[in-house]
């Protein structure tokens, strides 16, 4: 797997190389503000782009500029977005394709290599990877949204799981209740957001999120 990062810091930009590079990846570029991004994107068509939110010069959203550039210029390309905040409009943006391979990591809420490995490899496999408190932020906006406060609170709590990218099984360990009731909880969240169920885990998240950030 062949990687891009984007980060301005650069002990954090060589802890992420070494991270990646340690568990089998390959980092063809590290760079450390967004234009330069758009070049190693353009000359290394990486399977998956790292990029921080806040770049050189100003600091505010060139990195999540540069990255929906990229994205743009490139259809598809797996972006994983890590950040120090929700930045709501931006992450509505990437949502907004619904064609995956996109995620947001709050950089204070990684807490081991295993986790973020993991989601580095979703994204790149087309999955999504978001953080949960990005999912809550995102659920809160909508808040005053017919469809989506008419889900009871359970049912909430079973969407924020399924936009996290987890599966029926993972959604049901964490809740300590059958699959079977996550199913039915499944079905009563789609029926009530008016979305057309699927087998697909990665395609109903996807829905899911496209939704969430509509």
């Amino acid at each position: 797997m062949r990687a891009v990062i984007a980060e301005d810091l650069f002990l954090l930009r060589d802890g992420l190389t070494r991270m990646l590079q340690a568990h089998g990846m390959t980092v063809t570029a590290a760079v450390e503000n967004g234009d330069d991004l758009l070049s190693a994107v353009n000359e290394e068509r990486p399977d998956v782009a790292i990029v921080d939110v806040r770049l050189p010069p100003t600091f505010s959203d060139e990195g999540l500029r540069a990255a929906l550039q990229a994205r743009k210029d490139h259809p598809g390309l797996p972006i994983l977005v890590l950040s120090q905040y929700v930045e709501q409009l931006y992450a509505r943006e990437l949502l907004a394709g619904g064609a995956g391979g996109i995620g947001y990591l709050l950089k204070d809420r990684v807490f081991d290599s295993a986790q973020f490995i993991d989601a580095v490899r979703r994204v790149a496999g087309g999955g999504t990877a978001m953080d949960p408190e990005v999912i809550s932020r995102l659920l809160a906006r909508n808040t005053g949204d017919g469809s989506l406060s008419a889900l009871s609170p359970r049912e909430r709590e079973v969407l924020a799981l399924m936009a996290e990218g987890r599966s029926n099984a993972a959604i049901a360990q964490r809740m300590v209740i059958t699959e079977r009731a996550v199913a039915k909880h499944t079905a009563s969240i789609f029926a009530k957001l008016d979305l057309q169920p699927s087998n697909d885990d990665n395609r109903r998240v996807l829905a899911v999120l496209a939704y969430l950030g509509a």
